[in-house]
């Protein structure tokens, strides 16, 4: 049976409210709470299922990031990963390094399947798996809603701008996940503790050779804009002026 690499990435947790630092270099992560990147979530519960179907003999998560990511790992760990690699930096690479970086754990692993989120919820850039694949040379299908295996080759229904499209593929591939693939476990204390006594691989990101130089400059973080107050109106006939009066009729 094969082996599955997912990519766990971590995020500012989606519950929290974001705030820009005041000097506009960034966003506050200082005693914020932090977890998975819920689309990263999906795509680890999908392969549980496959495994846990027999499609699969190990399941691997791997992410970048400072020591911290550690902790979204072990949860990794918890759901039922069997392995995780931390590619150790404490600077977020950019999806072309990134896919890169995870090209480098491919070559390592030799996994039949790479599964990732298909955005993250922090920059929603949605080029990581697709980048992999064509570094990788093998297919791609993204935006999957449901996944299902034949021996080598696997069909995907995937999430478009017209409605649904099937595609087959043959493995191994990347596959990202879209929102309504799965509904993730819930993680169990039990789980929790038994992730502690998991293996938990630390490699340094200058030990892999990977050229991370960043092809963009951030300038400024800025908040998006106060949302103005609403008026009320009496009728369809103020409705109207008011319409008028801004300029939209």
């Amino acid at each position: 049976m094969s082996k599955i690499l997912v990519g766990l990435k971590r995020v500012v947790d989606a519950n929290v409210r974001v705030r820009v630092k005041p000097d506009g270099s960034g966003i506050v992560t200082d005693g914020v709470k932090m977890s998975i990147n819920p689309f990263d979530e999906i795509a680890l519960e999908e392969a549980l299922r496959i495994k846990e179907k027999g499609g699969a003999s190990e399941i691997v998560v791997a992410s970048i990031g400072p020591a911290e990511t550690q902790q979204q790992l072990r949860t990794g760990l918890a759901m039922g990963a069997d392995r995780a690699i931390l590619v150790q930096t404490d600077t977020a690479p950019e999806p072309l390094a990134a896919a890169r970086i995870f090209l480098k754990l491919i070559e390592k692993e030799d996994p039949a399947i790479v599964l990732f989120g298909k955005q993250g919820i922090d920059d929603d850039n949605n080029q990581t798996g697709q980048m992999l694949a064509a570094l990788w040379n093998r297919p791609q299908a993204t935006f999957a809603s449901k996944i299902e295996l034949d021996g080598t080759r696997a069909r995907v229904t995937r999430e478009v701008d017209a409605g649904l499209e099937t595609i087959e593929v043959d493995l191994p591939a990347v596959f990202t996940a879209d929102l309504r693939l799965n509904e993730p476990r819930y993680v169990k204390l039990p789980e929790i503790m038994k992730a502690k006594k998991k293996p938990l691989d630390t490699l340094a990101l200058a030990d892999l050779g990977v050229d991370t130089t960043p092809q963009f400059r951030t300038l400024k973080y800025e908040p998006p804009a106060a949302r103005e107050k609403g008026t009320m109106v009496k009728d369809v006939a103020e409705l109207v002026n008011a319409l008028k009066t801004k300029g939209l009729l």
